[in-house]
């Protein structure tokens, strides 16, 4: 049993659309996560940029006591994985593409056309690719990077016009020409606007990276033995069970920021206060 904490971050808040799945699964585990909303996109930035911001969060988690740190974007995942497992050997560190491979690749899917969208970084990478082919040879793969969809998503600019015709702008052609069937959102932003694309798109098969992450983190609990133990807040003064105290942080604390935290967990009951830490940004 081990009630530490277990560390997310990403490039923004895409990295949100996995607290959801997470917390439905998971409920006795405690999160620590960090949105660099300062700095969002990553898509576009420069490998070496990319991995010194990302250590710099990776860092934070680590100074605040995670168990885990699960990379919550892709972009970070397909540059930076690697470099981030070597720093810190002594801890699991999940990255979100190899699960959303394996979904792709699963059995029954020969024969599909998979198409993978993603910032410019992911894209230009090929993880997705390699990752799938390792696991099913027998698929037809390909990607096209999609670099306005994440600054509008961090915008808040979902269901619209202009985000229809920025995703029709990206993927009408993509789709038709490499007759697709099965699309894998290659970005954690991405699911804030599935709706959009099955509504322009319904034939397709959606891969959502943010719910096949979780299996992964299951996995790894277990094999590590660092699942935490059932109720680790205890109970309250009337007896009731309490829910973990989660821990959220963000590098700009925007207006547009809090308003897409309302949209993201409106219904789902689920509460978070964020907190502004900027890492020493610009130092």
């Amino acid at each position: 049993m081990d009630n530490r904490p277990i560390g997310f971050f990403d490039s923004g808040l895409g990295g949100l659309t996995c607290i959801a799945p997470f917390t439905a699964t998971l409920p006795d585990e405690r999160i620590i996560y960090f949105g660099d909303t300062a700095r969002t996109p990553y898509g576009s930035k420069a490998v070496s940029t990319i991995r010194s911001f990302s250590f710099e969060i990776a860092d934070f988690l680590v100074q605040s006591g995670v168990k885990m740190i699960v990379i919550a974007c892709n972009t970070v995942s397909s540059t930076c994985l690697y470099d981030l497992r070597a720093r810190y050997p002594e801890l699991p560190v999940l990255g979100i593409i190899r699960p959303a491979a394996i979904a792709a690749a699963a059995e029954g899917r020969a024969g599909k056309k998979i198409g993978v969208i993603g910032t410019k970084v992911t894209v230009r990478s090929g993880a997705y690719e390699k990752q799938i082919r390792e696991l099913q040879s027998g698929l037809t793969i390909s990607s096209v990077a999609c670099p306005a969809l994440v600054p509008l998503i961090e915008e808040g600019i979902l269901e619209n016009n202009i985000m229809d015709l920025t995703v029709r702008h990206y993927l009408d052609d993509f789709i038709s020409s490499q007759s697709i069937d099965t699309l894998v959102l290659g970005c954690t932003h991405y699911p804030l606007i599935r709706t959009n694309i099955e509504k322009l798109y319904p034939k397709l098969e959606i891969i959502d990276p943010s719910q096949e992450i979780v299996n992964s983190i299951c996995r790894t609990l277990t094999e590590n033995e660092l699942a935490a133990g059932p109720n680790i807040a205890g109970k309250d003064g009337q007896g009731a069970t309490q829910k973990p105290d989660h821990t959220f942080y963000a590098s700009d604390l925007s207006e547009n920021f809090i308003n897409m935290i309302d949209r993201i967990f409106a219904g789902t009951g689920f509460q978070m206060a964020f907190k502004s830490f900027d890492l020493d940004i610009g130092k």
